[in-house]
């Protein structure tokens, strides 16, 4: 959980940093009420966040799609060290 010093979230009570850790929660509908309302105004500020926002969720969309034995062996194994890579650059 994120904490805000004030009663209103603002969208720099988070940064892009905690926003991103926070996207796939977001996404699921799992964050608590603070930390969603945190979310919210962030990504209703924050051009960036909400434009990762939209790319993840046309990623889900597309990729809900795909099934394992649609990906050539090497495609499948440079998507995840694209993902590898991701998750070192935010040291997620």
């Amino acid at each position: 959980m994120v904490t805000t010093r004030r009663g209103q979230p603002d969208a720099h009570d988070i940064t892009c940093r905690q926003a991103v850790a926070l996207m796939t929660d977001y996404l699921d509908g799992v964050l608590g009420p603070d930390d969603h309302a945190l979310m919210e105004a962030h990504l209703a500020e924050c051009e960036s966040c909400a434009e990762h926002l939209r790319q993840i969720r046309i990623t889900v969309t597309v990729t809900g799609r795909i099934r394992d034995e649609d990906l050539d062996p090497a495609a499948r194994e440079d998507l995840m060290a694209l993902y590898r890579r991701w998750r070192h650059a935010w040291d997620l």
